[in-house]
């Protein structure tokens, strides 16, 4: 008696969807922290949106990492600030996340991708809250400044958009450098406030946090990335 496996002889394939889907589940535990803070980012945002104006603004201000709060309780602020998004809306932050939080984290780690982050944000924070506090020393800012709402996770993002750069393989680099200095730069000459000077000083700390990348495998070629991409699309 012979038996059969009643097959037709192809191999068995999952569906495109479940294929699909493992490879996002992939990706995603590739940059843990990336997306965990996405997931936060995307609560708070929710939180904000169904409240009304004066709560939200007494709920950010208790996270504000303005001059008053660096003084009585910087630890807090420092943290909590970075839980919640100051303009753009969480799909802008969604999308600067997959470009610049997500690659350098799967180049770094984790624990030395956050360390970058959290340097930028506190230094910038620092930075460019003294440059206001010296600001209303000199008269040039109004006293009740100190009690200015700072908060976002815009100065983490610079600092990581600094680093990045030494993910990218030369000459690039040079063009990507001064591609980031030159909107940093030009940001602080159109607003002139302590926020653009924040940003432009954590990005200038993700560039100085180069120690921090040494001895990481991985490099990035802008060219040769996308001429395999090409030579892809016009193969099929």
């Amino acid at each position: 008696m012979t038996g059969s496996t009643g097959g037709s002889g192809r191999e068995w394939r999952e569906p495109w969807w479940a294929r699909a889907g493992q490879a996002v589940r992939a990706y995603v535990r590739s940059a843990p922290g990336s997306y965990a803070w996405l997931a936060v980012l995307l609560v708070t945002t929710q939180i904000i949106r169904h409240v009304d104006h004066a709560t939200a603004d007494r709920i950010l201000e208790r996270r504000s990492t303005n001059l008053h709060h660096l003084q009585v309780s910087p630890v807090r602020v420092l943290v909590t600030s970075a839980l919640w998004i100051a303009g753009g809306g969480w799909p802008t932050y969604f999308v600067l996340y997959n470009l610049f939080h997500v690659p350098v984290e799967r180049w770094l780690g984790s624990l030395r991708w956050i360390s970058v982050a959290m340097i930028a944000h506190v230094g910038a924070t620092y930075l460019s809250e003294g440059v206001l506090g010296w600001a209303i020393h000199r008269g040039l800012a109004p006293a009740k400044a100190v009690y200015t709402l700072d908060y976002g996770v815009s100065y983490a993002l610079a600092g990581v958009v600094g680093v990045m750069a030494y993910l990218i393989v030369k000459p690039w680099r040079y063009l990507y450098v001064a591609g980031v200095l030159a909107v940093y730069v030009l940001g602080v000459h159109q607003h002139r406030d302590y926020t653009s000077i924040g940003h432009l000083s954590a990005a200038l700390i993700g560039l100085a946090c180069y120690p921090i990348t040494r001895g990481r495998p991985g490099a990035f070629d802008p060219v040769a990335t996308a001429r395999a991409l090409w030579r892809r699309v016009r193969g099929r």
